[in-house]
């Protein structure tokens, strides 16, 4: 019986690779394969009565109306142009440093990450803006596109994280049914907030990881540049710049942090402070708006389109024996939990390889989760631990959503493999991280 959970596995994944939808596929191929072993007796065809119940869940979720919000806070800031104002000053105000251009991409890449929390537009603004000015200055055009490529996946960790939002409504299902299973009635929850100050401190060791590597780099590269005839930005100009993005990053995180506001109010405050940015900055006008709320309700039902399609596969997996798959797999391992959880680190490392994290996130995780947390691990660590491993996604050929980015906005003499080339040192350097969070867990409590 355990091998029909995995051609269930086997079927969807043979149709993601003939390119069908992810969404459509994920629901799709599981009813059907839950219509086929219904005559057999596998799987019980009350099962089906839960499905509208669960896209109702999804739908009414008040932790994931963060996304929304989130989402479009991101693309306001886009569009307002903050990004190419804060990259010029910060790249003018470390002019006189070898390979200061590339330290301001951190730099800036981090404050966007913490201020939009899109992998996607900081990728493209940086890649249209910074690219051809780092080669144009010396960089190499794999260290150029890795760094851009990288710098752009921090939105994944640093919070407000849209990856982090749905990362902790699934851990707070899973921390729920570990409990369940176990017989604890005195439950405990876990909280996306939890999330966001658990990865903080991961999120600041990778901002460093990536500026050493940088300077470093730029230690050995002596075709370096400086910047011509520009005159170094003055403190008031830098102050002025980074203001306004500073203080809304302020008031999200810290009304979560110190309680005061739940993730989900709190991307609501994020929302209208980028509308008063964009106001104050003379970028709000009616078409500017309607741009903004087009984009930001794509984004969101694509996002919500493949939640529903997950939780459908979800439903189905279970119902045709995949809970026994899973514990028969953790069961049969050696070494005890954490050679459980280094497998599923692995594997979801390896899965990132073809599949979004979004996918990862609600197909994988909330098979994997509830085993880990009966095993005792904590559901805050594993989360960022997931977290980390998921932000590898956006990197790691060939389906690396930060590298399709990239490629789309690069010039054509910068060839894909330099592009696959430049983000190898980047992964590694989250995968150090990563082992450093795993060894050390009161990094993230």
């Amino acid at each position: 019986m355990e091998v029909i959970p995995l051609l269930l596995l086997v079927f969807v994944c043979c149709a993601l690779l003939f390119g069908y939808p992810v969404a459509f596929t994920l629901s799709g191929v599981s009813i059907l394969f839950a219509i086929i072993c219904i005559p057999f007796g596998i799987f019980d065809i009350s099962i089906f009565k839960s499905i509208p119940l669960r896209i109702f869940g999804i739908m009414n979720n008040v932790t994931l109306l963060a996304v929304p919000l989130f989402i479009f806070m991101g693309t306001v800031l886009e569009k307002s142009g903050i990004a190419s104002k804060m990259l010029k000053n910060m790249a003018l105000a470390f002019r006189n440093i070898r390979g200061g251009l590339s330290i301001s991409i951190i730099v800036v890449g981090a404050l966007l990450a913490a201020s939009t929390g899109i992998v996607g537009a900081t990728v493209v603004t940086m890649g249209l803006m910074s690219l051809p000015i780092l080669i144009q200055q010396g960089y190499k055009k794999d260290f150029s596109s890795g760094l851009i490529a990288s710098t752009g996946t921090l939105g994944q960790i640093i919070p407000p994280s849209i990856a982090l939002v749905l990362l902790g409504d699934v851990m707070s299902n899973a921390y729920q049914r570990a409990q369940n299973d176990m017989g604890v009635f005195s439950q405990k929850t876990v909280t996306v907030g939890d999330l966001f100050v658990g990865a903080i401190v991961p999120g600041i060791l990778i901002c460093l990881g990536y500026l050493i590597y940088t300077v470093y780099k730029n230690s050995k590269n002596i075709d370096i540049e400086f910047f011509p005839n520009a005159k170094s930005a003055s403190s008031s100009e830098i102050l002025k710049t980074l203001a306004l993005p500073l203080v809304l990053i302020i008031l999200v995180l810290g009304s979560i942090i110190s309680g005061i506001a739940t993730p989900t109010e709190a991307s609501a405050i994020g929302a209208m402070g980028a509308l008063l940015i964009a106001i104050i900055d003379g970028k709000f006008t009616l078409s500017f708006l309607k741009e903004a709320s087009e984009k930001t309700a794509i984004v969101s039902t694509m996002i919500f389109t493949i939640l529903i399609g997950a939780s459908i596969f979800s439903l189905i997996f279970r119902g045709v024996g995949g809970d026994e798959l899973i514990d028969l797999i953790f069961g049969s391992l050696p070494g005890g939990p954490y050679t459980a959880l280094i497998f599923v680190l692995l594997l979801v490392f390896l899965l990132g390889f073809i599949l979004d994290f979004i996918e990862i996130c609600y197909v994988i995780v909330p098979l994997v989760a509830p085993p880990l947390l009966m095993m005792g691990f904590d559901p805050v660590w594993l989360a960022i631990l997931l977290a980390i491993n998921l932000q590898t996604s956006f990197l790691t050929p060939p389906f690396g959503f930060s590298l399709f980015y990239l490629r789309g906005v690069a010039h054509k003499s910068i060839q894909t493999s330099e592009i696959y080339k430049g983000v190898i040192p980047f992964i590694f350097i989250q995968l150090l991280i990563l082992a450093l969070v795993l060894i050390f867990p009161f990094i993230v409590l």
